[in-house]
C-alpha cells in the first residue's frame, strides 16, 4: 500500500493486509483493522454514519420485519446530518458499536459509480491499462463494484443541479440493475463491511490513500463494460468488442 495516515504506523501492517484481501477472523471486528480502515476513510474525506449489521438467519440488527435491505442501511434517519469525518467521534461509534456497519453518505464530498461485479472488473483492468487515474474502488460479494470519484458538487442555483437519469438513491436501488450514480441523497456502505451469509463482505480492492478522480473520466469504459454484459446476459455466446 502506498501512503501512509498519520502516525498510526503500527497499524499500517493490519491495513495493507486487509487491502491485500486478507480477511479477519469473525470476531475479530475489535483488533485494530476495522477502526484504522474506517479512519483511513474518514481521513480521505469519506462522511461515516453506523449502519445495521447481520443478525443470525440472515436478519438484519434492525429487527425489521422483511428489512429489504439487511445491513445495508444506516441506523438513524439523521444519518446525512450525522456522517462526520470528526476522528474522535468515529472512534467512539466503532469502538462502541463493534458489530456495526458503516455507511458513506455520498454528494457532499465524493460520488460512487455502483456497477455490477463483472463489468466493473474489466473496466478496470481497462481504465488502468489506458493510463486513467482511479481512484478508491470497493468490491462487495453480493455482486457489485463502488467506483468512489469527486462529486458533482450541489450548486447553489437548484436549477443548475446537472440531473442524471442514473442517479440513485436508497429507495431506487432496483430500477438501476446496471450502473447505478450515486450523489447527493444516497449512500453506499464503506469497506470493511459484513453482508448477511456465509462470511460475505465488502472490501477495499484500491484504498481510500488514492485521490478521486472525476467522475467524467470513468463513466464511458463504466457504461461501456455495463453495455455489454448487459447484452451478454440477454444474448450468451454473443461477442462484444471493446470500445476505443
Amino acid at each position: 500500500m502506498s501512503g501512509t495516515f498519520g502516525d498510526r504506523s503500527g497499524r499500517q501492517g493490519k491495513l495493507s493486509q486487509w487491502l491485500r484481501g486478507r480477511r479477519p477472523k469473525e470476531g475479530a471486528a475489535d483488533d485494530g483493522g476495522r477502526e484504522t480502515l474506517l479512519l483511513a476513510a474518514a481521513g480521505a474525506g469519506l462522511p461515516l454514519a453506523p449502519a445495521a449489521h447481520p443478525a443470525p438467519g440472515y436478519r438484519c440488527s434492525c429487527d425489521r420485519v422483511g428489512c429489504p435491505t439487511p445491513a445495508r442501511h444506516p441506523v438513524s434517519f439523521a444519518w446525512q446530518t450525522q456522517s462526520t469525518t470528526d476522528r474522535a467521534q468515529i472512534e467512539r461509534w466503532a469502538r462502541h458499536q463493534p458489530q456495526a456497519n458503516f455507511i458513506t453518505a455520498t454528494g457532499m464530498v465524493h460520488d460512487v459509480l455502483d456497477v455490477p461485479l463483472e463489468a466493473g472488473r474489466e473496466a478496470l483492468q481497462r481504465l488502468l491499462g489506458a493510463g486513467i487515474e482511479v481512484g478508491p474502488v470497493a468490491e462487495s460479494d453480493d455482486g457489485r463494484m463502488l467506483f468512489f470519484t469527486l462529486t458533482r458538487g450541489t450548486p447553489e442555483d437548484e436549477d443548475e443541479w446537472w440531473p442524471c437519469e442514473l442517479d440513485c438513491h436508497p429507495e431506487t436501488m432496483d430500477e438501476h440493475p446496471g450502473l447505478r450514480w450515486h450523489c447527493r441523497g444516497s449512500y453506499v456502505l464503506v469497506p470493511p463491511a459484513r453482508l448477511p451469509g456465509d462470511d460475505q463482505r465488502v472490501r477495499w480492492v484500491r484504498g481510500p490513500e488514492h485521490a478521486l478522480p472525476d467522475p467524467l473520466s470513468l463513466l464511458e469504459a463504466l457504461t461501456d463494460a455495463c453495455a455489454r454484459h448487459g447484452a451478454e446476459a440477454d444474448h450468451p455466446g454473443a461477442a462484444w468488442p471493446l470500445r476505443h
